[in-house]
This record gives C-alpha cells, sequence and structure tokens, in this order.
C-alpha cells in the first residue's frame, strides 16, 4: 500500500497590484509533493484583480509565491 503524507496543501498569493497600487490577495490552493519539492513554489498564473501595467485593463499574469495556510477554524 502507498504512503500517505507526501503531498500537502499550499496556499499561493498574487504579486500583483489594483489601481491604487495594494496588493489584491488574489490566492490559488493547490497541492504540493512534499518528496521532490522541498523549496517555496513561484509560480506565474492568472490574476484576474490585477492590472495590466502596460494597457490598464484588469486581468493579467502575475507571479505568485507560496505562503504559509492559514490556522483553520475549529469549533
Amino acid at each position: 500500500m502507498a504512503k500517505k503524507g507526501a503531498v500537502e496543501k499550499i496556499r499561493l498569493v498574487s504579486t500583483g497590484t489594483n489601481a491604487k497600487g495594494n496588493p489584491t490577495g488574489f490566492t490559488y490552493y493547490i497541492k504540493k509533493n512534499v518528496r521532490n519539492i522541498t523549496e517555496k513554489m513561484k509560480l506565474r498564473k492568472y490574476d484576474p484583480r490585477a492590472i495590466h501595467p502596460e494597457t490598464g485593463k484588469p486581468g493579467c499574469h502575475v507571479d505568485f509565491m507560496e505562503k504559509k495556510m492559514p490556522p483553520s477554524k475549529k469549533n
């Protein structure tokens, strides 16, 4: 049988900015294989809230950095 625990959930946070220059805060949640990838992930993905610097229109591809998962809410 296969071992469990080699894959963990991570949060990717956008580095894009909105029209005022503030970070958008858009996130993706993905799974990462911890056996193969030990360093922090950096992916280029689509952020619908980010403003494109050349055209000024919303929605563009920006870098997403791996951040710590938020604490879960337990009752």
